[in-house]
């Protein structure tokens, strides 16, 4: 699959976000997983396969010369794919600034949460082989809990959980497609903010396809949730 798809996609890295339910000082994606930043895991992973022409990473303005001064001590030969811009003040802004920056030939994209450190390549080319074939899609994870849908604390119905996946990253789609529907967004903006790239191409009636994830792929949020990624590292 690497020589077919050689140089095919490329990948937009929001870490945009400041993390405030993590606390600290830091963006999470700059804090130390493993004696090594957040970001670092999934970039390395990217830079390594070969299907995968560039990688843009957008970050919070603020702390754009840390992540340019921190990435010189990077010792990785495929450096050379990777640029860094702002990020917006939404997440889909931050990818709209990296779908924007891409310059390679590449005909896709994959969008993916630097707080999901443990993405593995089996499922990043499961990914890549469902957009070619079938068009957008997305990593999610089936649910295994009953759901209950709730208001002011009280339950009122329970979903079908069969129908129910939890949205991972990375989602997926054309760079023309993206870049047309971002345009379409300048002439008339949404009524609701986009939590991931799917809620914008579903509201296009762009259909959406689904991979499954695992576990391993989950994001990093809390603080418990860090101690639990440090025994993953």
């Amino acid at each position: 699959m690497e020589a077919e798809f050689k140089g095919k996609f490329a990948v937009v890295l929001p870490a945009g976000g400041l993390g405030k339910r993590m606390g600290g000082s830091v963006p999470k994606q700059l804090m130390l997983l493993g004696g090594k930043p957040v970001y670092q895991y999934s970039l390395e992973t990217f830079l390594a396969m070969d299907e995968i022409a560039e990688v843009v990473m957008a970050v919070p303005s603020d702390w754009k010369s840390h992540f340019e001064e921190d990435l010189k001590v990077l010792q990785n030969k495929n450096l050379n794919k990777l640029k860094i811009v702002e990020g917006g003040a939404e997440r889909w802004q931050s990818v709209k600034n990296g779908v924007s920056a891409l310059a390679s030939a590449a005909e896709y994209v994959l969008v993916h949460d630097v707080a999901r450190p443990f993405i593995s390549e089996s499922v990043i080319r499961e990914l890549c082989k469902t957009l070619v074939e079938k068009g957008a899609c997305l990593v999610a994870k089936p649910a295994v809990d009953t759901v209950k849908i709730a208001e002011d604390g009280l339950v009122k119905t329970t979903v079908d959980r069969r129908t129910v996946w939890l949205a991972q990253t990375p989602q997926a789609a054309r760079i023309d497609l993206l870049k047309e529907l971002y345009s379409r967004i300048e002439k008339e903006p949404l009524q609701f903010t986009p939590t991931d790239e799917a809620s914008i191409l579903e509201h296009f009636q762009v259909p959406v396809y689904i991979v499954k994830g695992e576990s391993r792929n989950d994001k990093l949020t809390t603080p418990e949730d860090f101690e639990i990624f440090s025994k993953r590292v």
